[in-house]
């Protein structure tokens, strides 16, 4: 299996010979505007795409966890095949099929394609009222024969339905929403760096791929600022935090 990194939570996962691209958020730098009353009002995203646009479109399928703008926004609608197969959760499946993709699988629990299983988690995008205000949010666990199976968590906080989901299907790699997104009110709504402690600590062999960071003008927690809290904490498990672009073999 080969993870590319492309920024924020927009990943390409090869795997059985398939390309999937994750939460597709392909705008070019600065033009869209910021979250509200949080301290980085610079325009979204802050960073521009680290390779070609149209190679990050070519690909075999797209897997998105949620339709929020910073996870599938309108430049990807409009430059993605419109005949590509997509795999959403059930929730978002009228709103793909609106934009003109035809076809698309919605997961209530699992679906296999290509001999590709994706198993569909549940999240928390953020804590009490917030989590509700924010709407749902799936994860999804994808493998394949011969391939480490890997947790795409999502856009969550650590919570008993991400503890759950990794004790049922003892993926072998995690990619963790990161970046302790906040709003000007309210907890965070992605995870923090003591969150990814409280995973390593439950999960202690667990392979963690940081993302989701200095991408957003919400997100705060840096990769900088995450590397120094897992130095200072003395975290021994294996926490991967790639730059933009990055490639990571398994």
């Amino acid at each position: 299996m080969i993870i590319q990194t492309i920024r924020h939570a927009t990943l390409i996962i090869h795997l059985n010979n398939k390309k999937i691209l994750i939460d597709p958020m392909l705008s070019p730098i600065g033009s869209m505007p910021p979250i509200p009353d949080v301290p980085n009002q610079n325009l979204n995203p802050l960073v521009d795409l680290p390779t070609n646009v149209d190679s990050i479109i070519n690909c075999d399928a797209i897997l998105i966890t949620h339709t929020h703008r910073d996870h599938f926004d309108d430049v990807a609608a409009s430059l993605l095949s419109k005949s590509i197969p997509v795999f959403c959760q059930p929730e978002d499946e009228d709103k793909i099929r609106s934009l003109g993709f035809v076809n698309v699988s919605s997961i209530h629990n699992n679906t296999t394609w290509n001999n590709i299983t994706f198993n569909r988690t549940n999240g928390k995008h953020g804590h009490n009222e917030i989590a509700e205000q924010m709407g749902p949010v799936s994860g999804f666990i994808i493998s394949s024969a011969g391939e480490p199976s890997i947790y795409i968590a999502g856009d969550t906080v650590w919570c008993d339905e991400v503890e759950k989901s990794i004790e049922k299907y003892d993926p072998e790699l995690i990619v963790c929403n990161c970046g302790s997104a906040q709003f000007s009110y309210g907890e965070p709504i992605t995870m923090t760096a003591e969150d990814i402690h409280e995973l390593c600590d439950k999960f202690q062999n667990a392979k963690i791929i940081a993302v989701h960071m200095e991408a957003w003008n919400h997100c705060r927690l840096s990769r900088e600022d995450l590397k120094h809290y897992i130095d200072a904490h003395d975290i021994k498990n294996s926490i991967f935090i790639p730059k933009d672009g990055e490639l990571l073999s398994f």
